[in-house]
């Protein structure tokens, strides 16, 4: 297996990182951008009809507060999700799903309870998605992706209790 094949743990090594840099004001305007756009997207995403857009569901990692995060999301070919890191470590979805270990994800209207989150290339992530979406996320610079695996062990649809604690 080659080294780009290998899982990474969660947190983000020294090595091929995203392309995207943004400084402080640019992710201001993002989060401005974001408590508008959100709300909007969130009545799409999840949905059969929606195959490119989930709904991540986290828990804030010091309010404790639940959040509903919609994020482009693609079913891993051996079962779980991988999600590209777009905004790189400093995204608080990421982090929460980070500290937590684990979250659930709407997709095409199913919930699924994943955890074990690991950052993996795009060698490793590449299969989940279309050629031409595998294009797209090379030429705006993603490098990363979070894999989180199947948490309820059967593949299929899980409650968004913690893992483990039923539907």
């Amino acid at each position: 297996m080659s080294e780009h094949a290998e899982p990474r743990p969660a947190a983000f090594p020294a090595g091929a990182r995203n392309l995207i840099r943004l400084g402080p004001r640019a992710r201001r305007l993002i989060r401005a951008v974001a408590r508008v756009v959100n709300p909007l997207v969130l009545r799409i995403a999840g949905r059969r009809h929606m195959p490119v857009l989930g709904i991540v569901h986290h828990r804030g990692r010091k309010s404790g507060r639940t959040y509903a995060t919609p994020l482009g999301v693609r079913p891993a070919p051996g079962g779980g999700f991988v999600i590209p890191v777009t905004f790189s470590e400093a995204s608080q979805w990421y982090q929460n799903i980070r500290a937590a270990g684990w979250c659930v994800i709407t997709y095409q209207g199913a919930d699924h309870t994943v955890a074990q989150p690991t950052v993996v290339s795009r060698a490793t992530a590449g299969p989940a998605y279309p050629r031409y979406e595998r294009l797209a996320l090379r030429l705006i610079g993603i490098n990363e992706y979070l894999l989180l695996t199947d948490a309820s062990g059967s593949g299929s649809a899980s409650g968004r209790g913690e893992p483990g604690a039923g539907g």
